[in-house]
């Protein structure tokens, strides 16, 4: 069965101040999105399952989806705010979305396959759509508890323009993923990857540190696990207090490792991820995107 791409775009609307502004990187108007679906579909993946807010579900459609369509089949799913287990209401005053793990669970309906979740708006690469789908079409049939995920090399994501957040990440010998450390200040100074510690110092890190940048592969048996661990995230009072607090994703996956339910693979790599962190880094995408079209990479126009 191939693996379904679980894309994170509930977010998209606000972000980009509605979908008119879906930024086009691409020469003929391509945005990051149409190149990972495009890569997504090479890579082996077998459909596409959209996290969207209900609001601009008719936009989402016309503008993003019929594009698709005759290559890949295509589910919508929507995140809202009321979207909560039994004996749970939103608290007054909150607007903010409940997080990505949140997201994630609202594929349940949709998806009966290994799984692979991405950010709608992150570039992954070629390579990296290619371990993740490699990996999920391994697994036997009915697996669960074997999770994975895109480890990036800390070198290759980060942004000219300042500094960045990303979570770095510990592993066995196995390469199973023993911890995600968030660093909320990596740059590269006097020529090597440096972050700033616990003690407010700039401490180096190797080139090929990895990562995490929200590149996950999971069995559907993570829908559970994410169902019963929300219903004590929402019991908390400090989470229902703070109208900012999230469900992420890291935070299932962490409490998953600790007590040994699952395992995540981390696949290493050699994808330069990149994005629109700053508003500065838009050209800097346009050429990367010109340049991997110039080598041969993509063609000119994806769909």
């Amino acid at each position: 069965m191939k693996p379904t791409l679980f894309l994170l775009a509930a977010g998209m609307g606000s972000r980009y101040g509605g979908l008119k502004q879906l930024d086009g990187l691409g020469p003929n108007g391509e945005t990051i999105m149409d190149y990972s679906i495009y890569d997504a579909i090479h890579a082996g993946f077998g459909k596409l399952v959209f996290v969207i807010r209900k609001d601009f579900e008719q936009d989402f459609r016309e503008k993003i989806i019929s594009k698709y369509e005759g290559h890949i089949p295509c589910e919508l799913v929507f995140q809202a705010l009321d979207a909560l287990p039994e004996g749970f209401s939103c608290p007054e005053g909150r607007t903010k979305p409940w997080g990505t793990n949140h997201a994630v669970m609202m594929g349940e309906g949709a998806i009966n396959e290994p799984f692979a979740v991405i950010n709608c708006d992150d570039f992954y690469g070629r390579e990296s759509y290619r371990v993740m789908a490699d990996f999920l079409s391994a697994l036997p049939e009915g697996s669960k508890n074997t999770y994975s995920m895109v480890g990036f090399r800390i070198g290759n994501t980060l942004s000219e323009s300042g500094t960045v957040s990303r979570g770095l990440c510990s592993t066995d010998e196995n390469q199973l993923l023993t911890s995600v450390v968030e660093r909320t200040k990596i740059e590269r100074r006097d020529g090597e990857v440096k972050y700033i510690d616990d003690n407010g110092e700039w401490t180096a890190t190797p080139e090929t540190t990895p990562v995490s940048m929200n590149f996950w592969g999971f069995t559907p048996d993570y829908f559970e696990y994410s169902k019963e661990f929300f219903k004590s995230f929402l019991s908390d009072p400090k989470n229902m207090e703070n109208l900012k607090s999230e469900f992420f994703i890291p935070l299932m996956v962490d409490k998953l490792i600790k007590e040994n339910t699952a395992t995540v693979k981390v696949l290493d790599t050699t994808s330069k991820w990149f994005g629109v962190t700053y508003p500065e880094d838009r050209q800097g995408v346009v050429d990367k995107i010109k340049a991997l079209i110039d080598a041969g990479e993509y063609p000119n126009k994806l769909f």
